[in-house]
């Protein structure tokens, strides 16, 4: 779905990930009503996932705080986990859906410099796609442990990064963890 560049056109969303009957947009939606599932009592910050695999299935996560932090569980794993508990060994897209307005709040009061593009894709409009760095950015992305539960089990995925303004990123689990750690499974 994305070219070398790692730019995307507003009509990927609307394609077919691969023979599944799914597309991006529709992950994009199941991640943002999986959000409304999320146990955040803590931090109020409410993320939502959507996993799709092969055979079209798509398994929904939301975060899950504890008092005690390190065992909070974040939204992407969830819904890797709950894949891989039904039985499937392999993820070709993900959507992520939260709240990103703090991370606009932060660039815009560091200037116009600091924002190049726009807060929500290349030409700054509610619903456009980037992909750029400046873009990734500005939405809330994957922490570095979910990064390596999606790159295990989808190395090649497409991952969606969604705000709550209709702003729609599209990367992938290789560009969020480039030299992502992988062993030759025994068993898949």
């Amino acid at each position: 779905m994305t070219g070398p560049s790692g730019r995307t056109q507003g009509e990927d969303l609307h394609r077919e990930v691969g023979d599944t009957g799914v597309t991006l947009e529709d992950l994009v939606q199941e991640a943002l009503a999986a959000r409304e599932m999320a146990y955040a009592p803590h931090s109020g910050f409410k993320v939502g996932a959507a996993v799709l695999t092969p055979g079209g299935r798509v398994y929904r996560g939301a975060n899950v705080e504890s008092a005690s932090y390190p065992l909070t569980n974040c939204a992407e794993r969830v819904a890797v986990q709950k894949a891989v508990s039904e039985g499937e060994r392999s993820v070709l897209a993900v959507a992520v859906a939260a709240d990103a307005s703090y991370l606009r709040s932060k660039r815009a009061a560091q200037g116009p410099a600091a924002a190049p593009g726009a807060a929500r894709g290349p030409g700054g409009a509610a619903g456009e796609v980037g992909s750029g760095e400046a873009e990734l950015d500005l939405f809330v992305t994957p922490c570095g442990a979910c990064r390596q539960v999606i790159f295990e089990f989808g190395p090649d995925a497409v991952v969606v990064l969604a705000d709550l303004e209709g702003g729609r990123c599209v990367t992938s689990a290789r560009r969020l963890l480039p030299g992502g750690f992988r062993l030759e499974a025994t068993e898949r």
